[in-house]
């Protein structure tokens, strides 16, 4: 098992500020994502967060829109907005909502909430960098029960037709859905082979592993004539014994004083 080491404790910490600060959240569809976003916003997206809309940055949607928490601690971490904003998460007074809105939150590239979009959007954005000839690299994170969404297979056909080399889908491949296991909800596998099937360059790797993340994301930017797929293989609620590869931490509200503090114990405190 993957030891998390201790910037990635404290960004859960930081998730689970926000988790206190709201009452509810998806917590364990955002800690599986830490890892992942981690990664790319450490080595290897390009962007500045006192300018957010910076022409020149690379892009990052985070279509898994409910596991935005992880996104909220990242972006907080890298100075997009102020750290104490996450206490306020789901407040009227903050723009930190349940799921991430473009044109609010400084760093959100694309609002998602409803799922299976963010392909099509990444798509989008792919084609028009291409069209403007810059070298922008587009992200775009995807949960495994997201991938039962048919408009998600459209935007692979289409993003493997145009060869779009600069465009790289992620699967939080963690294994759980809203409501159940995904080998009894919808099997997936051979996963790979899908995407392969679309066109996709594909690479599986632990998505805890901060060494293998960063080594695939970079080596991707070689790849010449095709889009990337890399499937993360993680644990949902990572971090949280008690909440890790259970469905019923999906999504929490009105969590208990108690559950909160061993949170917190959880990742030192």
């Amino acid at each position: 098992m993957t030891q998390l080491d201790s910037h990635s404790l404290y960004l859960r910490k930081l998730v689970i500020q926000a988790l206190e600060g709201g009452g509810r959240g998806h917590l364990g569809s955002s800690m599986s994502l830490i890892e992942i976003l981690r990664v790319l916003y450490d080595k290897v997206l390009r962007y500045k967060p006192k300018q957010p809309d910076w022409q020149d940055r690379d892009r990052l949607i985070l279509s898994k829109g409910h596991g935005c928490l992880a996104l909220y601690a990242v972006l907080a971490d890298k100075g997009f907005f102020p750290i104490d904003e996450l206490t306020k998460f789901c407040k009227k007074e903050s723009y930190l909502g349940g799921h991430p809105e473009r044109g609010k939150i400084p760093g959100v590239e694309a609002s998602t909430g409803a799922l299976g979009h963010g392909l099509s959007i990444g798509v989008g954005m792919a084609l028009a960098a291409r069209m403007k000839q810059k070298d922008t690299g587009v992200f775009v994170v995807m949960g495994d029960g997201e991938i039962n969404e048919g408009s998600v297979w459209e935007a692979a056909l289409s993003a493997g037709k145009h060869k779009l080399n600069n465009l790289t889908a992620i699967v939080d491949y963690n294994k759980i859905q809203s409501y159940g296991f995904t080998n009894e909800v919808q099997p997936l596998e051979p996963l790979a082979d899908k995407w392969q099937a679309f066109g996709f360059n594909v690479v599986e790797v632990d998505g805890h592993d901060t060494e293998q993340l960063n080594n695939v994301f970079l080596e991707q930017r070689s790849v010449q004539d095709k889009p990337t797929t890399v499937i993360c293989h993680t644990v949902k609620g990572k971090g949280i014994p008690f909440a890790e590869n259970d469905p019923r931490w999906h999504h929490k509200s009105n969590i208990p004083t108690d559950e909160i503090a061993q949170m917190y114990a959880a990742v030192g405190g």
